[in-house]
């Protein structure tokens, strides 16, 4: 089960996510699609036209931690105080 953060940048604000992806377990590259992630649009495409949909069952695994840590990476920032002991107490 995945746990949400709340990120902001400024004005914007986004969810960041912690855990196992139910999303990119059942619909792959469409998650990185709807958040506007067009790397790992690509890279999860190539992945899993070479593995054949195997990779998926990786990404769903790590897919969440890798959005969640572009998104600090880019400047965003927790919301409040319980998001960020979520955050640190994830790694």
């Amino acid at each position: 089960m995945a746990v949400a953060v709340d990120l902001q940048k400024g004005n914007l604000k986004k969810k960041g996510f912690l855990g196992f992806s139910w999303t990119t377990f059942f619909f792959g590259f469409f998650v990185p699609l709807f958040r506007g992630d067009a790397k790992w649009i690509v890279i999860m495409l190539i992945a899993g036209f070479f593995s054949m949909g195997i990779s998926n069952l990786i990404f769903c695994f790590i897919y969440n931690k890798i959005y969640t840590e572009s998104l600090l990476r880019d400047g965003f920032e927790p919301v409040n105080e319980s998001d960020k002991l979520t955050l640190k107490s994830a790694g």
